[in-house]
């Protein structure tokens, strides 16, 4: 059953301020595609799903199955001694317990600087002096249009924490050069924490 998805706050343009700034500049020789049809198959509380018509470059047809989510931010929380702060969160999909960083989904056309500096203090109870933008990234453009926003945190303080409700989590500070490793040796498999503390030990020079 298709859905009418003009009302919907998946598809607000400013729920996805990626699309707003491009990270390339298209060329005249990219490939193409235009939509001809849109339909909703699901809409929950964290993403929709629908299905696209498209025409390909070539005059032939075809069907995208998208995910439209609203995207999210992570935050890297480094304290004065290269500690990084990480919780320990069980995830339903994988059914196992994973070493992330503080992150979360964001909410219609909220900043995601806000986003990550709220996850940072629900989650960890830390506040900071400083928070530097690390980038975006796409976590799978072929299917999904969610990004999340990485963000280093540094000059902590500590505070109370204030998870969300059926959220449990426990916090453990690792030094940077140990989640490293565990990057390396496949222990850490999380991908914006990956990409988020390999992005902040390039930063640094490590």
């Amino acid at each position: 059953m298709s859905e009418d998805i003009s009302q919907n706050p998946f598809d607000k343009k400013d729920s996805f301020p990626h699309i707003i700034f491009p990270s390339e500049v298209g060329r005249a020789d990219d490939p193409s595609e235009q939509t001809m049809n849109r339909t909703r198959l699901f809409t929950g509380r964290i993403f929709a799903a629908e299905v696209m018509d498209v025409r390909l470059q070539d005059g032939s047809f075809s069907k995208r199955e998208i995910i439209r989510h609203n995207g999210g931010a992570t935050i890297v929380p480094l304290d004065k001694d290269m500690n990084v702060y990480m919780v320990r969160q069980f995830r339903s999909p994988f059914q196992q317990v994973l070493v992330e960083l503080p992150a979360g989904k964001l909410e219609p056309g909220e900043d995601p600087r806000d986003c990550a500096i709220r996850e940072l203090r629900e989650e960890t109870g830390l506040a900071a002096d400083l928070v530097v933008d690390l980038g975006c990234i796409f976590t799978s453009p072929g299917y999904s249009t969610e990004a999340l926003y990485l963000y280093l945190a540094t000059g902590l303080h500590q505070g109370e924490s204030s998870l969300d409700a059926g959220e449990f989590l426990n916090v453990e500070k690792i030094p940077l050069t140990t989640l490293l490793e565990l990057i390396d040796t496949g222990r850490i498999r999380d991908a914006k924490t990956v990409i988020a503390l390999l992005k902040t030990a390039r930063r640094l020079g490590i």
